[in-house]
């Protein structure tokens, strides 16, 4: 479904990425865990065109977006839905015109047909009538899941979460982790979790990459990753410093 090769990214004298390579199957489920800082929200926006690496492939499908322009990758964007950091909802527009905007350009669609697609949309995550909130009239939770609502209502084969459980308390965060899981089941999509927090890494992910010295440093699934002896991912998953960096 997708896959990266050998991918290359700087800004200036700074190298982000050098050479991050790996596979991701149809119906996969994929953790990417690292430091901050580490490359990881670069590396999503290069996965769906955003950013293009200074060298390597990016292959959707066996197609390689590197070289597209606007146009082309466009339609190869349709594939991915997308639940950003924060949310990213319009503080100035409702639940509904939020879950509504990926449509703003479609012809093709009645109001009543995009008031349904919404209403579909805010079932999956538990938000029924809800369209006619603001945003600031939500809490954290609820503002990632009226996110996930607009990254799923037109029905994307991909979908990016960056961060989803940030600022969440430990309860949300298990609602937000279980509600991946069936969004994935249910509307069967191939997910990317770029996450933080151990506790959703290990619960929603079929497997996990971990993002260290610009490089998949290791993989696996969630018991190889949590049993690893290697000092690198241990002191990772375990929250601890490396003595040798405290100043």
């Amino acid at each position: 479904m997708i896959e990266a090769r050998d991918l290359r990214k700087a800004f200036g004298t700074h190298q982000i990425l050098d050479g991050v390579s790996f596979k991701i199957e149809r119906g996969e489920s994929v953790v990417i865990i690292g430091r901050s800082g580490g490359g990881k929200s670069v590396l999503l926006k290069q996965l769906v065109g955003l950013l293009k690496p200074d060298s390597g492939q990016v292959l959707i499908e066996g197609e390689d977006i590197v070289p597209m322009n606007e146009r082309s990758l466009l339609r190869v964007r349709a594939k991915f839905g997308m639940l950003f950091q924060g949310a990213a909802l319009f503080d100035s527009m409702t639940v509904a015109e939020n879950i509504a905007f990926p449509f703003r350009q479609r012809k093709d669609l009645s109001p009543a047909d995009v008031a349904k697609k919404v209403s579909d949309a805010l079932e999956v995550v538990e938000l029924p009538g809800t369209q006619n909130k603001k945003p600031s009239e939500l809490s954290g939770g609820m503002r990632k899941r009226v996110g996930l609502a607009r990254a799923i209502v037109y029905q994307p084969e991909i979908v990016l979460y960056d961060e989803p459980t940030t600022g969440l308390d430990p309860i949300v965060s298990d609602s937000i982790d279980k509600l991946i899981i069936r969004v994935r089941d249910q509307l069967n999509v191939t997910c990317i979790v770029v996450t933080h927090d151990m506790r959703s890494a290990r619960r929603v992910g079929n497997r996990i990459l971990m993002l260290h010295d610009k490089r998949i440093y290791a993989s696996g699934t969630p018991d190889d990753i949590f049993s690893s002896q290697d000092p690198i991912v241990r002191r990772f998953i375990d929250g601890v410093s490396d003595p040798k960096n405290i100043f």
